[in-house]
């Protein structure tokens, strides 16, 4: 039986469905669940583990001190992962190197002492030149993980073949993080069957762990949709294997999640004006969470929630946000009531903002810093909880990630009907596309490090753009000699040759322009992470009516694998669909 690729029959527009876009396709007819059960039935291979280390071959050696060192197979294994990272900016970086030599030592068995004098006179490059070297044929690679997919990727759901997302324990190696994340170049440990714990249902067929291994617990729950999770040792969080974004239940939830956020669209007006009215309240705590709402809402910031102390990064969100991340400017760039935001929010990702705030908002923030020191709580009165329970209250399903899902669906669509140019090429249409997905990029502060080749590929791109100027101006030269040749002879193949080259001339200039447009493009997204915002914030609906409405193929918005999660948007959304 083939793997699904998309869901099957979906409801098309204007298809009269009262019941949403499940209530037409027989496979989503089917008997109803009680609250909170996923399935009745779920059967798989259990999670797929990385094959045990290889020794590297007697030739290949690390030194120390320009000697030979000899070290156990688990030493040398976590020091092909270092090696394998030499060209990589990561490395060059010194809570990088502390932290890889701090966990190597561990596993060395050696003292400070040692470990002081070992990590500068180490050298790793002959690993990393065996590494490089070691890279299989393509054809061989895909041949195996087919192989592997076929065995692990598929679970049985209900009576049907459902494709698994990521099917694969994660390999062992060195934490690399965002930004400037204080664990990089920890030692992330080998998934063992003994860290795993199976969920299936209770007739089908447990999954068989690797031989001599046994795994953590089985377990039988069907409120849950994973089929394996472990704890990893870095973050000390749990990880799932879950199914693929194309499957039933992941559609149906991703659904959901953006019908949630279209019911906040009927109520957030009455919201916005209770939390106006909230900022002359005269409890502090419901002040304080007046304006952490104002910012959630205004500038899509996360809640933030408690976390033990030095277990992460030191990470806030807006409930957890210190004085030392504000200052307030009465006038600055002459704009009135602007607050500074400087901070490090989720995965270390620094956010820095300068906005200007409504006046209450601005008195209140004085308010709320006043004789503090500045590692004190801005919101000393206000916790997630006590804000996620005023949220529910004001409307059912709401959280601070529903209002960033709303706010960043609200912000594509007017900035797609604001931007897009019905005239304009499809290459510039897709520019305004990215600048309207650019936009709620830079409202989630989704960012990224500047590609390390993206000054050459630029290079390569300006190196075209300039040949394919000069083509144009050769064929504008081709087109005024043609056209002097027709006005002196007037003869019907002159006139056909001028029609030609003005062909060849307008086909050029296209061209032109198009690498032009890719040029803008690839220079203002170059610190942007477009992808974040459009997979998770995005109602995909939007999207796709503004494909259909303006004539570009879906695929240049979303490839194959992001066709396949968002199948439930396509054959839902016509053009006239409103978020």
């Amino acid at each position: 039986v083939p793997a699904p690729s998309v869901f099957p029959a979906w409801p098309r527009p204007g298809s009269g469905c009262s019941r949403g876009f499940l209530g037409v396709c027989s496979r989503w007819e089917e008997e109803k669940k009680e609250d909170g059960v996923k399935w009745m039935q779920l059967e798989h291979r259990g999670p797929y583990f990385v094959p045990p280390y290889e020794p590297l071959p007697e030739d290949v050696r690390f030194y120390y001190e320009g000697k030979p060192l000899k070290l156990s197979l688990a030493t040398e294994e976590i020091a092909t992962f270092y090696a394998k990272m030499l060209d990589h900016e990561y490395t060059s970086k010194e809570i990088f190197q502390n932290n890889f030599f701090h966990d190597w030592r561990k596993v060395l068995s050696l003292g400070k002492s040692s470990w002081m004098l070992i990590s500068p006179r180490l050298c790793f490059s002959d690993g990393y030149r065996w590494w490089i070297l070691q890279t299989a044929p393509k054809s061989k690679l895909k041949e195996e993980a087919n192989k592997i997919q076929e065995e692990y990727g598929y679970c049985i759901l209900d009576g049907h073949r459902e494709k698994i997302g990521n099917f694969k324990t994660e390999p062992p190696g060195l934490f690399r993080g965002r930004g400037e994340h204080p664990k990089m170049g920890m030692l992330k440990k080998r998934i063992m069957p003994e860290d795993v714990i199976i969920n299936c249902s209770r007739d089908s067929k447990i999954p068989e762990p690797p031989e001599g291994h046994k795994w953590k617990e089985v377990r039988f729950d069907n409120t849950v949709t994973w089929l394996a999770s472990w704890t990893e040792n870095i973050q000390n969080t749990l990880k799932y294997i879950m199914l693929n974004p194309s499957s039933k239940l992941k559609g149906e939830k991703d659904w959901q999640k953006y019908e949630v956020a279209r019911r906040l669209k009927g109520v957030v007006h009455k919201i916005r004006a209770q939390y106006r009215k909230d900022w002359k309240s005269k409890e502090i705590k419901t002040r304080q969470r007046a304006v952490a709402l104002y910012f959630i809402d205004k500038l899509a910031l996360r809640a933030g929630n408690e976390k033990e102390e030095g277990e992460t990064a030191d990470t806030v969100g807006c409930c957890s946000l210190r004085v030392e991340h504000i200052q307030l400017h009465a006038q600055l760039d002459g704009q009135e009531h602007v607050v500074e935001f400087d901070f490090l929010g989720k995965d270390s990702i620094r956010y820095y903002n300068k906005v200007s705030v409504e006046k209450p908002v601005f008195q209140n923030l004085k308010l709320f810093m006043k004789n503090k020191d500045p590692t004190d709580d801005l919101f000393d009165q206000l916790t997630t909880n006590f804000l996620n329970k005023h949220l529910q209250h004001l409307m059912d399903g709401l959280t601070a990630k529903v209002f960033r899902t709303y706010n960043a669906s609200i912000t594509l669509q007017e900035q797609l009907k604001a931007l897009t140019n019905p005239e304009d090429s499809v290459a510039g249409k897709l520019l305004s596309y990215n600048r309207a997905n650019r936009a709620v990029a830079i409202l989630c502060n989704h960012q990224r490090s500047i590609p390390k080749t993206f000054a050459r590929s630029m290079q390569v791109l300006q190196e075209k753009i300039e040949a394919k100027k000069k083509q144009v101006e050769e064929a504008q030269e081709e087109v005024k000699k043609a056209e002097e040749e027709f006005k002196d002879t007037k003869d019907p193949k002159a006139k056909a040759n001028v029609e030609k080259k003005q062909q060849l001339l307008k086909r050029l200039e296209e061209q032109l322009a198009k690498l032009n447009v890719q040029a803008t493009d690839k220079e203002e997204n170059k610190q942007i992470a477009l992808g974040t915002s459009k997979l998770n914030y995005l109602d995909p609906r939007i999207s796709v009516a503004w494909c259909k409405k303006f004539g570009i193929p879906i695929e240049k918005i979303y490839n194959k694998t992001q066709r396949e999660k968002f199948a439930w948007a396509i054959a839902m959304a016509g053009e006239d669909f409103e978020f």
